[in-house]
């Protein structure tokens, strides 16, 4: 079996870059690896997912149970694995996600109640990696930008058209409880975090690719 690397973070926090300097650096020391991103817009699989987050099913993030919506993204991960590279994992390949089934506990587990969430986590992890039988990280990264930073950071990418933005970026509050989800998530799963700021800013993206390589040696005794 191959090994399943994952970064994580909220919307802008950069995750799209890394995951393709770590591609190229793990591509260019001759490893076998794969790149996958999630959802998968270009499959058909991710059409309920779009329908989500265009506001099909309501303007809000809260409009759709985190169980359906999970389910949505649960399906498209479902389908990636089975068309596109779990032949290759099974094979012994590094599969290196721009997110991953671990975007449900960032994502949805903050619409949940505070009580019923440690449910929803046991739930999400059987559906996921027992029932769709989709392998579990071996590691997960995740790349630490504060809201407001990011917000700049999406609003720059879109050149200020806040229309462009899908219901969970143009959401603040609702991203200011997802990071709450992921900093839980980090500390109770053992990710990784990588704070990507320093004195307000974002730091330098090679002086981040260098630590995420530095994460992979150390934890996976990878050669790179």
């Amino acid at each position: 079996m191959g090994k399943v690397i994952v970064i994580e973070g909220l919307d802008g926090s950069g995750k799209a870059t890394q995951t393709k300097l770590l591609y190229k650096r793990l591509s260019q020391a001759g490893l076998f690896v794969k790149q996958v991103s999630f959802p998968d817009y270009g499959s058909p699989s991710s059409s309920l997912v779009k329908m989500y987050l265009n506001g099909e099913f309501g303007a809000k993030p809260d409009d759709v149970s985190g169980y359906a919506a999970a389910v949505f993204y649960a399906a498209d991960r479902y389908a990636s694995y089975k068309t596109s590279w779990g032949r290759d994992y099974n094979s012994g390949a590094l599969i290196l996600c721009d997110r991953y089934s671990t975007s449900n506990a960032i994502y949805q587990m903050t619409k949940i109640k505070q009580d019923e969430r440690e449910e929803f986590l046991l739930w999400t992890d059987e559906l996921e990696h027992k029932r769709f039988g989709i392998p579990r990280p071996d590691l997960v990264i995740y790349l630490d930008v504060p809201t407001e930073i990011s917000q700049r950071l999406m609003s720059e990418r879109y050149d200020g058209n806040e229309d462009k933005k899908d219901i969970h970026e143009r959401n603040l509050s609702y991203l200011a409880e997802c990071a709450k989800s992921a900093e839980y998530s980090a500390e109770k799963f053992g990710w990784h975090t990588i704070s990507c700021v320093k004195d307000g800013n974002i730091r330098d993206i090679e002086d981040i690719s260098s630590e995420i390589i530095a994460v992979i040696k150390e934890k996976l005794g990878i050669e790179i």
